[in-house]
């Protein structure tokens, strides 16, 4: 049998890619937050005399950290939830119905929502949602749930149609309902893209500045990315504390990848493989 050579040519070029648009952005982030504002002034990029560590404690108590942490998380988990169990159903539908014309509208009717630009619609949905008094997380958790339907509907509609019929078929034999047939075969089988659809839906969710900005009417309901904008006055910007800030914002999202990889990485590889 014979061996598959390694192109190293093209194996060196993608890890100095990879190094300096991850890692040197990264590295340079890390070494503005532990400098002090003259330190800035010489040359950005050197490194600090002293680690000024006060520089993080200092962003929590400007941006209500933990207050701001508290609302992500809700917001993030909710919408995660909720996102899966009901577009997950809603894409079964219409995946094994797509022969009726009903849903074969519906279905391309979702999809073409992914072509509208949100500032077209941004200003009536700020509108619409104060009316029926939403501008609050609960609002919000709806929101993302329903603006992330099309997209999930593409995703979700593509792999159910790979599960075999023969498997639905012998529980609706064995006297199972249309729902306990989703419950007990189908679900379980769409692990993978369970996967995919929560990894785009926590980082588009826990990253958006511009919805809670419009929708969110209190300041104690403020999200991380919202509450970063604190650092930025009429005339300058803190960018010792700012980049404190984006470090700890982006704390939660790494801790949550470091312990769910294995389970993110063969949701990943199953649905390439199936």
């Amino acid at each position: 049998m014979k061996k598959k050579s390694i192109n190293w040519v093209s194996t060196t070029i993608l890890i100095i890619v990879a190094l300096v648009t991850i890692v040197l952005p990264l590295y340079v982030t890390v070494l503005i937050a532990i400098k002090s504002p003259s330190e800035m002034i010489p040359n950005a990029l050197s490194l600090p005399k002293t680690l000024h560590f006060e520089n993080f404690s200092q962003a929590i108590k400007m941006t209500n950290f933990f207050s701001a942490l508290k609302n992500s998380l809700i917001i993030t988990v909710s919408v995660l939830i909720l996102t899966i169990l009901s577009n997950s159903l809603v894409a079964y539908a219409i995946a094994r119905n797509r022969h009726k014309k009903f849903f074969s509208g519906l279905y391309y009717y979702f999809v073409s929502a992914m072509f509208v630009p949100f500032p077209i619609i941004m200003l009536p949905l700020v509108k619409q949602v104060s009316s029926v008094h939403m501008d609050n997380i609960i609002g919000i958790i709806f929101v993302y749930a329903v603006f992330g339907l099309p997209f999930n509907i593409f995703l979700y509609t593509g792999y159910i149609k790979s599960i075999p019929k023969s498997l639905e078929e012998a529980a609706i034999i064995d006297g199972a309902t249309t729902f306990q047939v989703f419950r007990h075969v189908i679900f379980p089988l769409l692990k993978p893209i369970n996967a995919t659809v929560a990894i785009t839906t926590c980082l588009w969710t826990w990253n958006d500045f511009l919805m809670p900005l419009i929708l969110l009417s209190k300041e104690s309901m403020a999200t991380l990315p919202l509450v970063q904008y604190v650092f930025k006055s009429q005339f300058a910007t803190n960018y010792n504390l700012a980049f404190a800030s984006y470090l700890l914002a982006l704390l939660p999202l790494l801790i949550v990848y470091i312990f769910a990889q294995r389970w993110i990485r063969d949701g990943i590889t199953t649905g390439a493989v199936k």
